[in-house]
């Protein structure tokens, strides 16, 4: 475990090694996974993409969110531009000069379409996984969302639903939701955040986007493939929001395909 500071707090990293064979040349390329909002931690990358992708000879950095896992959990300071700002301070923190390949699972990957946008010297592609740009119609349903959580996850009876129709531990991930969001001003702080245009001029990196046709998300297929000109969509069929967890396999071969099609270096990504 290893705690840098980044920005305003300390944040908790995690690095994965490339695994190097002979033969490899040149410098690997280095993954950036970012993780989701509320119930969500650099262990779930850890326990899916994560190991795959150094045994491919691929840099990892991995890391937990302000308010998240074993960061830093300020009282305030959670609009998008603050969790951008982190991961910008983290890469600094590193030394890492390199431009990474980012991905972000859900909120995480509104972060890395963040980073792309206004500090797009430091990426080489963007994956959003089940995920959405930063555009002012995102602002006003997540806001919705969290406000919804901020007022059900207190309640015994929801925590109750969900640990008889989800499980245990899905009843405990949630219930530490809710704590963040009765603690914080994340709620209030997301949808206030900074956004970019709804024409995606700002996105000038290589987009991957990968969505579950259940989850409602992939109908910004169309729009995204006619406003980022370097964009690849792929719909999982019969697959909600769970992609991550659910389609590992298919998202790992995915992201590394992605990965390996954008970086230059013979060799380094098996």
């Amino acid at each position: 475990m290893t705690k840098l500071p980044t920005s305003t707090i300390t944040t908790h990293v995690q690095r994965l090694d490339a695994e190097r064979r002979p033969g490899d040349t040149g410098e690997p390329p280095v993954v950036v996974f970012v993780h989701g909002l509320l119930t969500d931690s650099l262990a779930s990358y850890y326990f899916t993409l994560g190991p795959a992708f150094a045994q491919a000879g691929v840099d990892v950095i991995m890391y937990d969110l302000r308010g998240h896992g074993r960061s830093d959990r300020p009282a305030t300071g959670y609009r998008l531009e603050h969790f951008v700002d982190d991961l910008v301070a983290l890469l600094d923190a590193l030394g890492e000069t390199r431009r990474v390949h980012v991905v972000g699972n859900s909120f995480g990957g509104t972060i890395a379409a963040g980073l792309d946008a206004w500090h797009p010297e430091r990426v080489a592609t963007v994956t959003m996984i089940e995920a959405e740009p930063p555009v002012a119609h995102w602002t006003s349903h997540i806001g919705e969302g969290l406000a919804d959580a901020k007022r059900q996850l207190v309640r015994e009876e929801v925590i109750g639903w969900i640990s008889a129709n989800h499980g245990a531990h899905t009843a405990k991930l949630s219930r530490g939701a809710g704590r963040i969001l009765q603690n914080t001003t994340l709620a209030e702080d997301v949808p206030t955040g900074r956004v970019i245009d709804v024409d995606l001029s700002a996105l000038g990196a290589p987009l991957l986007a990968i969505f579950g046709d259940d989850s409602g998300l992939s109908a910004q297929v169309s729009w995204l493939t006619a406003q980022v000109e370097r964009c690849r969509t792929v719909v999982l069929p019969d697959q909600g929001h769970s992609v991550l967890v659910e389609r590992t396999e298919e998202t790992r071969e995915l992201v590394l395909d992605w990965v390996r099609e954008h970086h230059s270096l013979t060799g380094a990504v098996r």
